[in-house]
């Protein structure tokens, strides 16, 4: 019979991509770590990890079971944490997933509050690099609650927080900084060579489809894997740069200017199941506190 511990066992050998690591991980030795494993996979009754001359691989059947093993101990999480609210206990973790331009654009503040409302309640937070990858991890319980844009046909909880307005940055000396401009036609921009992002950054798609949108393909002067890393290079005078307004920097040495037409973002917060009590704990801190980053109106 499959236990809870066997399928931690095997989340952290493939987290960890190696039985060593792992064993540090549990604070186990390993071959006791091995002993579960091969009890796991005598249970399950096939193969599940492949071990190669220098990683741990799934095979086909470890593949099949992982989501649902990752399921399944956040299930036992949410469990544990419904029994110490119920014993009215103020200890607990709420785990929390978001993209990274959320995570070091909304959240910050809302992190600040939650930490000093409920200091007994610790935050565990997944970042992700796009919207996809996000719900991927949802759909296979990582978190209890994700922020972010909302994916198409969710079958579970959606709660709608805003809309978040982009902008562009440039150089303080660029022509449209010195002419003391606040807003820029978007295809006016079509022979800059822009501060991109990586493929895996979901900012890639969203500037990609506002050029498209302007009727022209962006050129990339410099792509940038870390989102907060844009505002600073189109500082420089690298290329302009798109991203949400709640990212611009305290004491921004660029200039910020307002594309036309708007180009905004949907985010939401949302769940595998029904919201438990922490959850919509969080949601109620998150409202109260990015209403200053997000409109309730616009489209994204």
């Amino acid at each position: 019979m499959l236990s809870l511990r066997q399928l931690q066992y095997l989340v952290t050998v493939v987290d960890e991509g190696s039985f060593t690591r792992a064993a540090e991980t549990l604070h186990v030795t390993q071959p006791a770590l091995s002993h579960q494993i091969r009890a796991l996979e005598r249970a399950a009754g096939a193969p599940l990890l492949e071990r190669l001359p220098r990683a741990v691989g799934l095979t086909p059947a470890g593949r099949a079971m992982l989501p649902h093993a990752r399921a399944a101990l956040a299930d036992a999480a949410k469990a544990e944490s419904a029994v110490r609210q119920a014993a009215g206990l103020t200890a607990g973790e709420l785990r929390l997933a978001t993209v990274y331009s959320v995570s070091i654009g909304v959240l910050p503040a809302t992190l600040r509050a939650w930490s000093r409302r409920y200091p007994g309640i610790d935050v565990r937070l997944f970042e992700h690099r796009h919207a996809d990858e996000l719900a991927e991890a949802m759909t296979v319980g990582q978190a209890d609650l994700a922020i972010g844009p909302p994916p198409p046909g969710w079958t579970g909880p959606v709660r709608r927080l805003g809309t978040e307005e982009f902008v562009v940055a440039v150089p303080a000396d660029d022509p449209l900084a010195v002419q003391g401009a606040t807003e820029v036609e978007f295809g006016a921009l079509r022979e800059r060579r822009w501060v991109h992002y990586g493929p895996d950054n979901g900012l890639a798609a969203v500037l990609d489809r506002a050029c498209l949108d302007a009727g022209f393909r962006p050129r990339a002067a410099v792509r940038a894997e870390q989102t907060a890393s844009a505002p600073i290079l189109a500082a420089t005078g690298l290329g302009p740069a798109l991203f949400p307004a709640n990212l611009v920097p305290e004491g921004y040495e660029g200039h910020i200017l307002h594309p036309s037409p708007a180009i905004t973002r949907v985010l939401a917060a949302y769940a595998r199941t029904r919201m438990d009590d922490l959850s919509s704990a969080f949601l109620t801190v998150l409202i109260d506190n990015a209403s200053g980053l997000l409109t309730t109106s616009g489209t994204g």
